[in-house]
């Protein structure tokens, strides 16, 4: 196995508010060899695709939102942990109601320290369960914020003896965790190429071309927003997670979501991600999806309504990983954006993580076929 170099980008230095005397830098991979970038750097290939749409005069504006799950110790469970303030209700709330420790506002504080540009949270719809958002900014900076914003997460909620997790289903009685990306498009004047006053639903030709390209190349995306085993047991019909590949007005049912805010913040809300994903990857697909939209002028499907639920106008998302990585592997296109040398490397990765879980026996099987067989 070659050597690698990994290069610190100090435009990166920050001190940790939580650890005096110690800053946190973010490092670029690179071949020690012949000082290239190397096919499996995330941050890397995100530029790559970014290099695209600079040499289309546009810029991508990228606003992440992440929910996660704390637990806390619990020597009588199975796993060895219990969900933080499991009492239902309390959805999209602040407050010691539902949250009787401030968690959220201590989190939310040293994040703000950090300068990860929070825009606001809050407890979510599972007991323990919490969702952050962080302000729109071009896409690089987008994705090197959402890194360290789950890092710090996780390391917060060490330090109280607690474990924060962005795994998409964590337990078998909650809901999942989503990953929701806001994606905008800017010229060189700053000017936003997504909103059109004059045309349907106030979305440019750019808008509804990037919104076809992300249905279109979205079996593939699956791979990279919804990278893990677990991923797929978020998904469902009986889920507020998307399963079909649709788009809707102000609809949360939808894949897409387009929310009501137009002019200067015309927007995609991609909502087939999860917790899990990589922020560089999840982005860099998103984006290379959106500049084929464009390359090719494709047009959208008519909006979901109601539930988004019409399996007669939407096709399914795929519904394990194994699929999924099937998509991508399949999805010239998008692996011509995205690099041969790297979506090779991914799909090995992968595909021995899926071949392992299949061969792996679980609780539930046990419990299910051991006094039958």
């Amino acid at each position: 196995m070659p050597d690698i170099l990994v290069r610190p980008d100090l435009d990166t230095v920050v001190p940790l508010p939580w650890e005096p005397n110690v800053a946190w830098c973010i490092g670029d991979v690179r071949d020690a060899a012949t000082d290239q970038s190397v096919p499996e750097s995330s941050r890397d290939l995100l530029r790559q695709v970014l290099a695209r749409l600079t040499d289309a005069d546009l810029t991508a504006v990228v606003g992440p939102e992440l929910e996660y799950v704390l637990f806390e110790p619990d020597a009588t469970a199975a796993t060895g942990w219990r969900r933080y303030a499991r009492a239902p209700g309390n959805v999209y709330t602040t407050g010691r109601r539902g949250d009787p420790d401030g968690h959220l506002l201590r989190t939310v504080r040293a994040l703000h320290t950090l300068g990860l540009g929070v825009s606001g949270g809050n407890r979510e719809f599972d007991g323990g369960q919490f969702e952050i958002n962080l302000n729109h900014s071009p896409a690089l900076d987008a994705a090197d914020r959402a890194f360290r914003f789950k890092a710090a997460v996780k390391e917060l909620a060490r330090a109280e003896g607690r474990l924060a997790t962005f795994m998409a289903k964590p337990s078998n009685d909650g809901g999942g965790s989503g990953f929701h990306l806001h994606v905008s498009l800017v010229d060189a004047d700053g000017g936003n190429v997504l909103a059109a006053p004059d045309e349907p639903h106030g979305l440019s030709a750019t808008a509804r071309h990037a919104l076809a390209g992300v249905l279109e190349h979205a079996p593939a995306l699956s791979a990279l927003l919804n990278p893990t085993v677990n991923s797929y047991k978020r998904l469902g019909s009986d889920t507020i997670a998307p399963w079909l590949v649709n788009w809707g007005l102000d609809n949360r049912h939808a894949m897409v979501r387009i929310p009501p805010e137009r002019g200067a913040a015309t927007r995609l809300e991609v909502r087939l991600g999860d917790g899990t994903a990589n922020p560089y990857l999840a982005i860099a697909g998103l984006l290379a999806a959106i500049h084929l939209g464009i390359t090719a002028a494709t047009e959208p499907p008519a909006p979901a309504t109601g539930r988004a639920a019409d399996t007669t106008a939407a096709a399914e998302l795929p519904t394990d990983l194994g699929q999924a990585l099937d998509a991508l592997a399949a999805d010239n296109e998008l692996t011509d954006v995205l690099g041969k040398s790297f979506v090779d490397a991914f799909l090995t990765f992968k595909r021995d993580e899926f071949a392992r879980f299949r061969r792996y026996v679980t609780d539930w099987e046990f419990r299910e076929y051991a006094q039958l067989s």
